[in-house]
């Protein structure tokens, strides 16, 4: 008899966490199957940190194929589901179908960012949803500084070192508290001008910032936000954004570069595309966190609207600790239907919360226990060790070197403003060009300052036919010049030749090249305190207005992909 066959869609925070107890549970009885488009689990609470140069990279992700024994992993993207044939299609990254059959289906694809309608934002905005979109971030931030540092004109200065970050729920608060750590850290390698200094403003239309917290938390995430110099600004949002700033509900127009969004996030489209029933973008399932009449089919994290048992009528919100204990439920559930224990409704209890505020300061309320200051920050880091399914010693010496060594403030150029488009349904993953990128594509406040179409892709307005006719002319003009140079007697033998000469000059970072266009950034969450080992953050709730960041659950751990 044939082992059970079992699909998982999504390794964030609800399909990595369902992938690891059915391998631990299953031990070679089942097939299991990951398909996620990148080899990796992100950690997104520390995130922020990766925008500031704390941690590199890599310390965030955790590989699947080294965590996740047992399990198959298939790189790729669900491009739809055939229900009635239990077939999951999808495209790999070098763009190659394949399809996936399944008699288990645990659907935890998680969410996307979210466009609120306000002019200019899908042009000018940037998201921070993933870990391209943090990378740019970081770049970014570097290169304003540096072009402000250089700048004739004290308008100029002023609207480059001019940030304005939009939520002032975890994600914003975090990376508004770490970004002016990072740049104040910058202009002492770099000096603005006299009496200048970087700008950082918070923008929400609550009332306080981290409105989803007991006051106590939040005033002490004020107090230290303002301690600080960045700009609190509650009961405001952005009205329009253009090229050379942003317009403010208030009226105030801010000079600026760089809007980053932090918002709100959408399920993924990949839920509603199953015709089933959905609640505000998700996939409806009953407390066993099975989808009613697909017995077989069970989704989690951010693309199902679960029960919450403590809240009858309601849901569970998209939050990361959720979705990371709901994987867990999942797992047993599934594990359950094949004959291998038994099924259990998905119940949580809230255990307090942690919000990183940059340098030795945090908020948090373990067990209900207020704290701030130095002891807050203690448990943040000692929580997020202990959370990480990975890489926790190489977490730790980042930071001890953080404490005693300067921050190295450098350009890598790897990730360009087109790469990280706000209404990518992956924003896990840098984007590659293709007809989708304008010729003149704009980073955010301040556009490109070279044209970023390749040598071959016709420019805009320009049909591929023309493209080819005027390659092919210039390919047969070269080549009868080259052959009348090999006939000519006074041709000299060229004695040095630089493959540098041939090569064509690479494209300039984007001078004002901030926020990515397209789509609002996920209101990610600061850390949720769980009775499990790995529950946290980034996301966000739904549907809010502009800089909202509402939520019926007070968990800071938000999205689960």
């Amino acid at each position: 008899m044939s082992r059970p066959r079992i699909v998982i869609v999504g390794a964030g925070f609800a399909g990595y966490r369902t992938a690891k107890e059915l391998s631990r549970k299953a031990r070679g009885k089942a097939d299991i199957t990951l398909l996620n488009p990148t080899d990796y689990f992100l950690y997104l609470p520390l995130l922020p940190q990766v925008a500031a140069g704390i941690l590199e990279p890599r310390r965030v992700t955790v590989s699947l194929s080294d965590t996740l024994p047992r399990v198959r992993l298939v790189l790729g993207e669900a491009d739809g589901i055939d229900l009635d044939g239990r077939t999951v299609h999808y495209t790999d990254p070098e763009g190659a179908r394949g399809t996936l059959a399944y008699d288990r289906l645990v659907l935890a694809a998680g969410s996307v960012n979210k466009l609120l309608p306000i002019p200019g934002v899908a042009e000018h905005a940037h998201g921070f949803r993933g870990l391209p979109e943090a990378l740019y971030l970081r770049d970014h931030v570097t290169r304003q500084v540096e072009l402000a540092a250089a700048a004739d004109d004290p308008e100029t200065c002023a609207a480059r070192c001019t940030f304005v970050v939009v939520g002032a729920g975890y994600t914003g608060t975090e990376v508004a508290a770490h970004g002016q750590l990072f740049t104040d850290a910058q202009v002492r390698g770099h000096p603005l001008r006299e009496g200048m200094r970087p700008r950082w403003i918070l923008l929400d239309v609550a009332e306080r910032v981290l409105p989803e917290l007991d006051e106590h938390l939040s005033r002490t995430a004020d107090r230290t936000l303002r301690e600080r110099g960045v700009e609190v600004r509650m009961g405001t949002s952005v009205k329009e954004a253009t090229s050379e700033g942003v317009l403010l509900t208030d009226g105030e127009f801010v000079p600026t570069r760089s809007l980053v969004w932090c918002v709100g996030v959408r399920p993924d489209p990949l839920a509603e595309s199953l015709g089933l029933p959905m609640e505000r973008g998700r996939l409806l399932v009953d407390p066993n966190l099975q989808v009613p009449g697909r017995p077989e089919v069970f989704a989690c994290g951010d693309a199902a609207a679960v029960p919450d048992l403590d809240n009858p009528g309601q849901y569970t919100p998209m939050t990361a600790q959720h979705a990371w204990r709901q994987g867990r439920t999942a797992a047993l559930n599934v594990a359950a239907s094949l004959g291998a224990g038994v099924r259990r409704p998905y119940a949580h209890r809230d255990l307090g919360f942690v919000v990183d505020l940059g340098g030795v300061k945090a908020a948090a309320n373990p067990l209900g226990v207020p704290l701030s200051g130095l002891a807050a920050g203690a448990v943040t880091r000692g929580y997020h060790l202990a959370a990480m399914p990975g890489n926790r010693v190489r977490v730790a010496a980042d930071w001890l070197l953080d404490a005693v060594l300067p921050r190295q403030a450098v350009q890598l150029g790897l990730v360009r403003s087109w790469a990280v488009p706000l209404d990518t349904a992956s924003p896990e993953s840098a984007q590659a060009p293709g007809p989708r990128r304008r010729a003149d594509a704009r980073s955010g406040p301040g556009a490109a300052t070279e044209r970023e179409t390749r040598p071959g892709e016709p420019a805009a307005g320009q049909e591929p036919e023309a493209v080819a006719s005027a390659g092919e002319a210039v390919i047969a003009e070269a080549k009868a010049r080259e052959t009348a140079d090999r006939k000519s007697p006074e041709r000299k033998p060229v004695e040095w030749e630089s493959p540098e000469w041939e090569s064509p000059e690479p494209a300039r970072n984007e001078a004002g090249g901030g926020p990515a266009r397209n789509r609002p950034a996920p209101e990610q969450a600061g850390n949720h305190l769980g009775s499990e080992s790995a529950k946290n953050q980034p996301g966000g709730e739904p549907g809010q207005g502009p800089g909202s960041v509402a939520r019926t659950d007070a968990d800071p751990a938000e999205g689960d992909s």
